[in-house]
């Protein structure tokens, strides 16, 4: 079942919500696979150097989060470990391991679309995330959000 359909449309998109949206894409693919939909794509100079979905299930691997397979994607580009002048667009907010990886990873900038009340790192206190850290919160949080639960009522 897709929950959205991504047309390019008149409005003009910043390039947060461009990203943002290519991050929903991977969501919903995770969404197709029966897993938790949450998508991320790693952005160095304008170019994507690394994607990632949920595959907690499939690999049976509890660390398998979209962040953490597009960190290791990014890595492997880059050809280093660190992600500095890089951004991290993820569907939901990070959790405390994700943005802890995060900070050892040195990202740039971390933009999120749907808050994780219950989960997500800023629950936790700030220090998760290094200082150098830009944080930019609610891109496309509805879409974000709606997908997340669609998910979750379907499992009910």
């Amino acid at each position: 079942m897709q929950i959205f359909n991504f047309e390019e449309g008149s409005v003009q998109a910043t390039p947060d919500e461009m990203y943002m949206k290519e991050a929903l894409k991977l969501a919903q693919r995770a969404y197709e696979e029966d897993e938790v939909p949450i998508g991320a794509i790693i952005v160095c100079q304008g170019k994507v150097i690394g994607k990632g979905y949920n595959l907690t299930e499939r690999l049976n691997d509890v660390t398998a989060h979209a962040e953490m397979q597009a960190f290791t994607a990014a890595a492997n580009f880059l050809g280093g470990k660190y992600l500095k002048d890089c951004t991290l667009y993820v569907t939901v907010e990070p959790c405390v391991m994700c943005a802890g990886a995060s900070y050892w990873a040195q990202v740039s900038r971390i933009v999120y679309g749907a808050r994780d009340e219950k989960r997500g790192y800023s629950s936790f206190g700030h220090k998760i995330i290094h200082p150098k850290t830009e944080i930019v919160s609610g891109v496309l949080a509805v879409e974000c959000a709606t997908l997340i639960q669609s998910f979750f009522r379907n499992k009910r």
